[in-house]
């Protein structure tokens, strides 16, 4: 039974992962890395990339350690998914490779600035992709610095990017 935490004036909900989700999270994974990242990376980069999320186990622990949530569509598929650790680490952001550029990591984004604000995170930093770095700038994230950084064996492109978050109070 899915649990759906919040209904959107889309064609998919948000709701928290759950560690049956997994396998399905680690292919999503696996399938965007593969096809949607490879026009920034090469394809050595992106298989070794995407190797990184071979372990299930790993998928677990995020979603038992971290604030995990995922869209899910009309026909219970999981379309996006994002996650955040309790410090304001954004850790992942991955939306599947048949359904970009529909508005679902904008929701995702926004759901996970929520909770960032609920639980006082003033700050959320992230890890961002050559492939999403327009879209975060687009939301207001900042580039500090580009840098290298290893997937298994290569060393990869991306940007430290950071977000200030205004708490009312």
């Amino acid at each position: 039974m899915v649990y759906l935490k919040r209904k959107m004036k889309t064609d998919f909900v948000i709701r928290e992962a759950q560690k049956c989700d997994a396998p399905e999270l680690r292919e999503l994974y696996r399938n965007t890395v593969l096809t949607v990242n490879k026009r920034d990376y090469s394809q050595a980069e992106v298989e070794d990339w995407a190797s990184c999320g071979d372990d299930l186990a790993k998928w677990e622990a995020m979603i038992e350690n971290h604030y995990f949530v995922v869209a899910v569509n009309w026909q219970f598929r999981i379309t996006g998914f994002s996650s955040v650790t309790p410090q304001g680490y954004l850790h992942s952001m991955f939306i599947h490779k048949d359904y970009q550029s529909r508005g679902i990591a904008t929701v995702l984004l926004g759901e996970i600035e929520r909770y960032a604000m609920e639980h006082h995170i003033t700050r959320l930093t992230s890890e961002v992709s050559l492939t999403a770095r327009g879209f975060f700038e687009k939301q207001g994230y900042v580039v500090e610095k580009e840098q290298k950084r290893r997937a298994n064996q290569l060393l990869l492109t991306n940007f430290w990017m950071t977000k200030d978050l205004f708490i009312k109070k």
